[in-house]
């Protein structure tokens, strides 16, 4: 079997193949939830296209894709240390900065993360090169495949045709090793992702009923439908023609106008208005239970009723937590893989593009990674404001009088805090008898000569 030119399977797939079972059956199949059986038969199932036609369910995927789409995807390499650093491997960054032949990086992984939180898994097709090295890769439409499972346990996944994505041919059949298979968490299966769609759909759907309710609503004038009553019997035929003249009459456009009532007929609103009802609170309580599926907090959609942000960098450190890092872990590890890195390589998210941090706190930040020698300042040039290196910036700086717990367990094991004993008196040193000289004569000679010359100054002899 190839597949755009490459040999991907050497063996043929078994005969028998089967989806895995489990609660949701294949779980591919486009119906999320039925609010009750036999809906989809009625069409009232919940889907994700019918989902994400609600506000909240739109703005939590987008919101969750484009701000992991904006992140940097860097090849890095871990160095002897174990500190991972940024790197570039020509088998390996070409992929990385374009992954196939229509899509930027940011799209490609904007679409891998909106098809893992609308469907539950994100399915990935590999393309190699002549030396079998990954050199693109395409996001599948999850609708379009089908894990299968062999006897032996073997994985295999179904494709059907795709022609952007080079599936030409209707249900090819791969091996798992040139698919990467990115799921949503496993409830019932451990191959079958499950959407937040699954635990938020009817939120969403009450939502969209709401809305839909309050459209007609407001196309009737903002006036709630009543009974016409008479007082004594009227027949059908009496019946449907006020019926009829009555919605002509006074409703829709013309809703508002005077109607004038004869024979003791009466109107009676019958259903309860929009405050009655209380819209706006049911509408904000069916989106934060979307928000709650999909572990976004209601003030970053702006949701009325979630209160001001006074502190906004942990608002995101608290939407990174419990929201994007495990996306963003998993996406790592599942490119690590399918991308088939030996070590020391690995791929990583920079999320330092999430938490962008107001020019105050980058100071305050950088003052206290420097003066506590964390950081040296070129690093925290670059760090917090992405400035270059200056002379005498690349080493790091710390106070004199910080000293190391080493020196200090040294100093402390002499007992620094005892009261030192009183020195003993001093005793007088005893004299000690200098040598006697040892005779020399030769400078006793020297000296006798020079005392004869000396005395012997000044005489004169006669002739």
């Amino acid at each position: 079997m190839r597949l755009f030119g490459y040999e991907i399977s050497r063996t043929r797939p078994p005969a028998s193949l089967s989806p895995p079972a489990g609660t949701l059956g294949n779980g591919w199949f486009p119906v999320i939830r039925e609010p009750f059986t036999g809906a989809w038969q009625q069409n009232q199932e919940i889907t994700a296209p019918s989902a994400l036609a609600y506000f909240a369910v739109y703005g939590c995927v987008t919101l969750i894709a484009t701000d992991i789409g904006k992140l940097a995807l860097r090849l890095v390499a871990q160095d002897d240390d174990g500190i991972w650093q940024e790197t570039t491997n020509p088998a390996y960054s070409p992929v990385l900065r374009k992954p196939n032949r229509y899509q930027t990086i940011v799209k490609f992984v904007e679409q891998w993360i909106t098809s893992k939180l609308t469907w539950g898994n994100a399915y990935v097709l590999k393309q190699r090169d002549g030396r079998g090295v990954v050199s693109a890769l395409y996001v599948l439409d999850p609708a379009r495949v089908s894990v299968l499972i062999a006897p032996d346990g073997a994985v295999y996944y179904s494709l059907k045709r795709d022609d952007l994505t080079g599936v030409s041919d209707g249900d090819v059949v791969v091996p798992a090793k040139e698919i990467i298979h990115d799921p949503m968490i496993c409830l019932f299966h451990p191959l079958v992702g499950v959407t937040p769609l699954y635990a938020c759909g009817q939120a969403a759907q009450q939502g969209l009923t709401i809305q839909t309710t309050s459209e007609k609503f407001f196309q009737a004038g903002s006036r709630p439908g009543g009974v016409l009553t008479a007082p004594g019997e009227i027949n059908d035929e009496q019946a449907a023609r006020l019926k009829t003249r009555w919605e002509s009459g006074y409703s829709g456009a013309n809703s508002g106008r005077v109607a004038v009532l004869g024979f003791g007929m009466k109107y009676e609103p019958m259903t309860v208005n929009a405050a009655d009802s209380q819209l706006i609170e049911q509408l904000q309580w069916s989106a934060q239970q979307v928000c709650t599926a999909y572990h976004v907090p209601p003030a970053l959609l702006d949701l009325p009723g979630a209160g001001n942000v006074t502190d906004l960098e942990a608002l995101l450190v608290k939407y990174h937590s419990q929201c994007l890092q495990s996306l963003l872990v998993n996406f790592e590890a599942a490119l690590d893989e399918g991308l088939e890195l030996n070590a020391p390589f690995g791929t990583e998210f920079d999320i330092d593009d999430l938490l962008w941090m107001v020019t105050s706190t980058k100071t305050k930040a950088a003052a206290e990674a420097i003066g506590a020698g964390a950081m040296s300042p070129n690093e925290a040039r670059f760090k917090y404001f992405g400035l270059g290196p200056v002379d005498g910036g690349e080493s790091c700086y710390l106070q004199q009088q910080n000293f190391s717990l080493s020196a200090l367990k040294q100093r402390d094991s002499n007992d620094p805090f005892s009261k030192p004993e009183p020195a003993p008196a001093a005793t007088p040193a005893t004299p000690v008898a200098e040598p006697e000289p040892v005779p020399d004569p030769a400078a006793d000679e020297q000296k006798f000569i020079a005392t004869l010359a000396k005395s012997l100054e000044g005489l004169s002899y006669a002739a």
